[in-house]
């Protein structure tokens, strides 16, 4: 009986290893190369994180991206977000509950979702905050007040970025090991891959 239930145990660990290091990255590969799924410019990303920004916390968090530039292995990200209703700020951190996550998994496509320059954000009343200001410059607000960061001309197709390398991952890495791994910069300037900040993809959307 106990060799049974042994042999048991070994055959569920060797399809649980099988399923995640061979079946589900060869499901992941194949997903990419459709339209729908594949990494390009605009596309969106959804990905549930714990220990945000080196925190220890176990709490998850939910986050979309928009693909705002791919340069090389570079692949620069947005986090989407919704614009606070004035004396209602929202998290610090810009994460999505999790129902308006999951809204977003299902109606993306449908959602108008609007680029704003980040100097535009802080111009005119609370940061991050429903003004007159945004709403006359960005129409589209008045849809739905969903938007990223859209990237100034003077930061687009930068081979190493120095002054803004935040939120940019190793197209690689999404590709092959579905896992935003993001760059950072050391004190001789060399970017390098952080990978004991990565966090894992949950679905591209086009």
């Amino acid at each position: 009986m106990k060799k049974l239930l042994l042999i048991s145990i070994l055959a569920v660990l060797v399809i649980y290893v099988f399923r995640e290091t061979v079946y589900k990255p060869y499901l992941w590969k194949k997903t990419m190369e459709t339209p729908e799924h594949k990494l390009q410019l605009g596309s969106y990303i959804f990905s549930k994180q714990r220990g945000v920004n080196g925190s220890q916390s176990t709490e998850k968090k939910y986050f979309v991206f928009k693909v705002t530039e791919i340069n090389g292995d570079y692949v620069r990200l947005s986090v989407i977000r919704q614009l606070s209703k004035k004396g209602n700020p929202k998290s610090s951190d810009f994460s999505m509950t999790r129902e308006t996550y999951r809204s977003l998994k299902r109606n993306i496509k449908k959602t108008k979702i609007t680029g704003i320059l980040r100097e535009d954000l802080t111009k005119e009343g609370e940061a991050y905050t429903v003004n007159d200001y945004l709403l006359n410059k960005y129409p589209s607000l008045k849809e739905s007040q969903f938007y990223y960061e859209e990237i100034p001309k003077a930061e687009i197709n930068i081979n190493t970025p120095k002054d803004y390398f935040n939120l940019i991952y190793s197209k690689e890495k999404i590709i092959e090991k579905r896992k935003l791994i993001p760059y950072t910069i050391l004190d001789n300037d060399v970017p390098q891959l952080a990978r004991q900040l990565s966090q894992r993809v949950c679905l591209i959307l086009n």
